[in-house]
């Protein structure tokens, strides 16, 4: 099989002047190379594509490919996860990973959290700023929490996220609002221990490999911020979860897998609420795959399920899903899950 790779690669953009905040969530060499050897090795022939202006390209000149692998995050706006697969819906390719749909509700923040809460599966109460004088309307219990509504990877992230008062609700939004441009996710702080949680495979077919729970070190603040991401071995300790803990994230991990229709791969983030109960963070359907420093590889490892394993599966529920040359030779050693 042939199989296209869109990405973004972070090296281009600095090149070109964007800070390591703004490139925060595109990829480095090492993450393609990992995906394409890991691909090749299950007999498939690999092919870099690159970001969406490079597969505008190569699709208007014809290029075609059996499948895409897409992890290309886009640079603007609230559809920049969206452009790749829906250029590919346009030209009936196959790809792994989410829909465009799926991936512009999961990027928003508060569009994810309704669609959540309508489900039944608990999540802090929210409000959303879009200007300043929706200040006025938040009613939530301090202390509160605030971010950008449309970013990943920890961006916008820092110790004032943190709100006890209205006047820090102010000074927070006023910078967030002018500097990404986007409205801002206000939400009740969850006090309690956080968690992150993969999930492999589809509907009813999806799975939880693992869970890792993320520990912040002594004069750390508590909270996975932009920087704590960057320089994690510095600032964070990640342990495997199991027992009854590993169950109440397995259930609530596959319930929002399901809920927003996510494919083939992802993550999904949690934390423990003022009640002990626990609660939707957020839910990452195209998520980091550096065998490294990802948080996807790094708890599978936590939990003896290899980066191989980790790419067969998601090719195997992709292949699934779009019913590809199921005589493939290499279709057999997929399912299989080798």
């Amino acid at each position: 099989m042939k199989i296209g790779l869109t990405y973004d690669l972070r090296a281009d953009y600095l090149k070109l002047g964007y800070t390591l905040e703004e490139t925060a969530e595109f990829d480095k060499e090492s993450t393609i190379k990992g995906i394409e050897q890991t691909i090749q090795k299950f007999g498939h022939k690999t092919v870099r594509i690159g970001n969406a202006n490079s597969l505008m390209k190569e699709l208007l000149s014809g290029k075609t490919w059996d499948m895409v692998f897409n992890i290309s995050e886009g640079l603007y706006g609230e559809g920049r996860e969206s452009l790749v697969p829906a250029l590919l819906d346009a030209y009936k390719i196959p790809y792994v990973f989410s829909g465009p749909v799926t991936l512009g509700i999961s990027l928003n923040k508060a569009f994810a959290k309704q669609i959540i809460r309508d489900n039944g599966i608990n999540t802090p109460e929210f409000h959303v700023v879009y200007q300043l004088s929706d200040i006025q309307k938040v009613d939530l219990q301090y202390p509160l929490f605030a971010k950008p509504i449309s970013e990943g990877t920890g961006k916008g992230i820092d110790s004032k996220s943190f709100i006890i008062s209205k006047e820090e609700l102010y000074k927070v939004c006023t910078n967030l609002l002018t500097k990404f441009n986007q409205p801002v996710l206000v939400e009740e702080y969850l006090p309690g221990r956080e968690f992150t949680v993969g999930v492999l495979g589809t509907g009813e077919n999806a799975f939880v490999p693992g869970a890792m729970e993320i520990k912040y070190n002594k004069n750390t603040h508590n909270f996975y911020s932009y920087d704590n991401k960057e320089n994690y071995e510095a600032h964070i300790t990640y342990s495997n979860v199991t027992g009854d803990m590993l169950n109440k994230c397995e259930e609530m991990a596959l319930s929002v897998w399901k809920a927003l229709n996510c494919l083939d791969g992802g993550r999904v983030d949690l934390k423990i609420d003022r009640f002990g109960k626990i609660s939707f963070i957020e839910v990452n359907p195209l998520a980091g795959l550096n065998p490294v420093t990802s948080d996807l590889p790094i708890l599978c490892g936590l939990n003896n399920f290899s980066y191989k394993q980790i790419i067969g599966e998601i090719l195997k529920s992709a292949i699934n899903r779009n019913f590809i040359q199921k005589n493939n030779e290499n279709y057999n050693t997929l399912q299989s899950g080798a």
